[in-house]
C-alpha cells in the first residue's frame, strides 16, 4: 500500500503529511521499502501480464 492513502491512528491525519512523530516514522519506513512507492495498479498489471504470458506458453505447448 502506498503511504499517500494511509491515515494515522495517532493524529487522524494523512501519513504523507507527517504531522506527528508516528506519521513521520511510518512514512520513513514506507519510503525505505522497495514496494512502498509502487502503485497497486502497477502490481496488478504485472500480475495480469504474468498470467497472460503463462497462458500463451501453455497454449503454445499443446499438440496440434
Amino acid at each position: 500500500m502506498t503511504y499517500d492513502r494511509l491515515v494515522c491512528a495517532n493524529c487522524a491525519a494523512p501519513v504523507n503529511q507527517g504531522r506527528c512523530p508516528v506519521c513521520r516514522a511510518h512514512r520513513e519506513r514506507l519510503q525505505q521499502s522497495p514496494w512502498g512507492a509502487v502503485h497497486p495498479m502497477v502490481i496488478l498489471g504485472l500480475l495480469l501480464l504474468l498470467v497472460a504470458a503463462g497462458a500463451a506458453l501453455a497454449l503454445a505447448q499443446q499438440p496440434a
